[in-house]
């Protein structure tokens, strides 16, 4: 078949869910379709560019994308609607990465992958319309699912959770062995919608080192991610002053996997201080980076909020936290006693190898057929 993927915050970031539809993409070239990344520009794509792209997203996603076809198309631009509605009866399959914004497509099936537990309602005709021509949605998570078929009234057909390779081979303890005293987090430095609160890990890794200054000895937070709010990214560095506080804004794939596999700990914030009720959007909507973790056999201490929870569940629970006092002292809990971080990062492994290709792949070919 030939199918389109289209998202609008391609190919300006990279982040999770850009990592979930190049994911998507591989998984459709492995099954031998004609894969099209479609990117809004009114002129076709450089060759150079679409060289560079390719190049930069094998990199990023860890896979080799040499035969995605990278191409211009009218939306989210000033062409004619009737123009963009023309271009879209060129293929089998439209699978669209929504930002919360619909368009009518005439391809021979819509799909529409929905990351952002949107509060907005749909509720004029054209959008309910528009709503009714995508015939299979599906979201990244449980959580995203429960608020999307609330607010938008309409029955999400798929969960679609992202695909984690697993970054080692064995559950064994032997992996382990090359792990350093590392707290690792990964994230955008940003403090839209849902931020990573750096700055709640960075005070609570400082407290940490002030109150137990023995145990906390030869600990070190890397916070890696790259910076898309310059100004929340100075604070989070003048926090970090004159502690065992690396940052690293700049890292591919073979980088970040090396700190996933060194790490002891890995935490997350996202949704710190935030009803996950009323401000749902502000939680993390599934929780790619920590499965990564995960896979790499590090022990995940994590907020329990938003689709960080269905990672979690259920033998994980125990390691989530909703205060920061919680947060300081599992983290406490699992330093203290090596043989019980051995026995959550192997956890960890296991709950990790769920998130499989096999799974991901199956539940698209559903989607698609």
């Amino acid at each position: 078949m030939r199918i389109a993927l289209y998202s609008p915050y391609l190919p300006k970031h990279l982040g999770g869910g850009e990592k979930y539809l190049l994911d998507v993409a591989n998984s459709l070239l492995t099954a031998g379709h004609e894969v099209i990344l479609a990117i809004s520009s009114l002129n076709s794509i450089p060759e150079n560019q679409v060289d560079d792209l390719i190049k930069l997203w094998s990199e990023f996603s860890g896979h080799n994308l040499t035969k995605l076809k990278i191409e211009g198309c009218p939306l989210n631009t000033s062409a004619k609607w009737w123009q963009k509605l023309l271009w879209t009866r060129n293929f089998d399959r439209l699978y669209y990465q929504t930002d919360g914004s619909l368009f009518f497509s005439l391809a021979q099936k819509n799909i529409l992958h929905i990351q952002i537990p949107f509060t907005q309602p749909k509720n004029s005709l054209l959008e309910r319309l528009k709503l009714f021509n995508w015939s299979v949605k599906n979201t990244n998570s449980e959580f995203t699912k429960s608020v999307i078929e609330k607010s938008w009234r309409t029955k999400i057909n798929f969960v679609h959770t992202p695909m984690i390779q697993p970054l080692v081979t064995s559950e064994t303890l032997l992996y382990l062995s090359a792990k350093k005293p590392v707290i690792l987090h990964v994230g955008r430095f940003f403090k839209q919608l849902h931020c990573k609160h750096q700055e709640v890990l960075v005070k609570a890794f400082a407290q940490l080192l002030q109150t137990e200054p023995t145990l906390m000895k030869g600990w070190e937070l890397v916070l890696l991610g790259s910076i898309e709010d310059q100004t929340y990214a100075d604070e989070i560095h003048e926090l970090a002053k004159g502690l065992p506080i690396k940052f690293v804004h700049q890292a591919n794939r073979d980088v970040l996997n090396l700190y996933y596999k060194t790490a002891q700990i890995y935490w997350h914030a996202t949704g710190f201080g935030e009803n996950e009720t009323l401000n749902p959007e502000k939680m993390e909507h599934f929780g790619i980076s920590t499965v990564e973790a995960m896979s790499a056999g590090v022990a995940p201490v994590v907020i329990g909020k938003g689709g960080q929870k269905e990672i979690m569940q259920p033998e994980l629970t125990d390691w989530t936290w909703l205060t920061e006092t919680e947060l300081k002292a599992k983290t406490l809990k699992l330093i203290e006693d090596p043989d019980l971080l051995a026995q959550v990062q192997t956890l960890a492994f296991r709950k990790s190898l769920s998130f499989n290709q096999v799974g991901f792949s199956k539940t698209l070919a559903k989607m698609i057929e």
